[in-house]
């Protein structure tokens, strides 16, 4: 194991094995992003009696929230309007990160991945210890990854990573309102291992939290973009979708046009290819027991319709969830197959395909094991070095 490699851990892990801080009420959030999921954490936190403040470099994103009533939640969850920047209790905003992040406990990088990348890396001079880091969705290795970036932007602060696979809701957007419905379990691990506290606190803003082994398990468990991408672009006359038979000249009800309505047998099938490809090489890792197919379906795609029914996003939102679907989720699993020596030729299909769709070679700035410090010459070592690093082992 190199020098870079050992000293990345120890920095990832510090902390690890003296106990980890106490966490009694995390009741100073800090939000990075504008976006709606940023806008719906920042709701959630409040909601929940949180000092929260919402961080955002984009003009457009403040203009939104100072130019609406609040955030408002329809729906399922914690409906209401949640007031922002107004006296009483209120999302703060501003444009200053290390404003932001100063005095929080809590710290959420939200928006696409190369956005939680950036924050990451300008974080690493901002922390203290003590300070917990929460990607939701984390999608494969997101800790490690983000773990990595700290380290090369020299962050020595003990630190508690959480890694989740998804929100509490699902949500449509429709200015600074949200209609919401519920989520699914979504895995959920702390970096380093050990840290259960925390994860027993954040879930006082993340309900849905289901807590797992270890990050590799979390990361393993991430089928969202297998479950994803054949929904967004596998139709057509030659593919069945699901949802109810609709007579020739009908018109399909809007309760019933849901993500899992695109889903039919025939994209099943495409899902169950990329599932066991997911199986194998999480095996080769020590991660086994992960969910059926069908569960997995209903995790990430929710209900077909009523309530916990996934909305079916626009085409930018499609385009957005495709690319960080196979810089975050396709390319790592790839990346560890190969090093298992475990092919996986339905995975690299789906990633071709979609950089096709999107037009640039997305798949070239994944997230590989070697890009984030998983440097091996075999599996074996591989899940050495993994082990060092989640659980602090010399």
């Amino acid at each position: 194991m190199s020098a870079g490699f050992e000293e990345f851990t120890r920095a990832a892990t510090r902390g690890s094995t003296r106990g980890a801080p106490e966490h009694p009420k995390l009741d100073r959030i800090s939000v990075l992003g504008g976006g709606a999921d940023a806008r719906l954490l920042a709701a959630l936190c409040l909601a929940e009696g949180a000092e929260v403040t919402l961080f955002s470099a984009y003009g457009a994103e403040l203009s939104l929230l100072a130019q609406s009533s609040g955030i408002s939640l329809r729906g399922e969850g914690p409906v209401g309007t949640y007031q922002v920047d107004r006296d009483g209790p209120s999302v703060r905003t501003t444009a200053e990160l290390d404003a932001a992040v100063r005095d929080a406990q809590v710290i959420f990088l939200t928006g696409p991945l190369h956005k939680q990348r950036t924050y990451a890396m300008v974080l690493a001079d901002h922390l203290s210890d003590g300070q917990i880091l929460v990607l939701a969705p984390g999608r494969s290795l997101g800790a490690v990854e983000t773990a990595w970036l700290l380290r090369i932007g020299g962050c020595a602060a003990d630190v508690t990573l959480v890694e989740v696979q998804g929100l509490p809701y699902w949500f449509r957007s429709e200015g600074a309102a949200l209609t919401l419905s519920q989520a699914a379990p979504m895995a959920a691990a702390t970096l380093p291992r050990g840290r259960e506290e925390v994860l027993d606190a954040v879930s006082a803003y993340l309900s849905n939290v289901q807590a797992v082994d270890s990050v590799l398990s979390c990361g393993f468990n991430d089928l969202s973009a297998a479950v994803e991408i054949p929904a967004l672009i596998l139709g057509g006359a030659a593919m069945g979708t699901g949802g109810p038979d609709i007579p020739m000249g009908g018109v399909q009800l809007e309760d019933n046009q849901t993500f899992a309505s695109l889903i039919g047998p025939d994209q099943t099938e495409v899902i169950q290819g990329l599932a066991d490809e997911r199986r194998r090489i999480a095996a080769a890792f020590g991660v086994r027991n992960l969910p059926e197919t069908g569960q997995w379906i209903a995790t990430f795609a929710g209900a077909e319709r009523g309530s916990g029914a996934r909305p079916i996003p626009d085409q930018q939102t499609s385009r957005g969830m495709m690319r960080d679907g196979v810089l975050g989720s396709l390319v790592p699993l790839v990346s560890a197959g190969e090093l298992a020596g475990i092919p996986s030729p339905l995975t690299n299909s789906l990633i071709a395909m979609s950089d096709r769709i999107l037009g640039a070679d997305v798949a070239a700035a994944g997230r590989r094991l070697e890009a984030i410090g998983v440097s091996a010459g075999d599996v074996d070592q591989a899940r050495r070095i993994f082990d060092t690093i989640v659980t602090g082992a010399s």
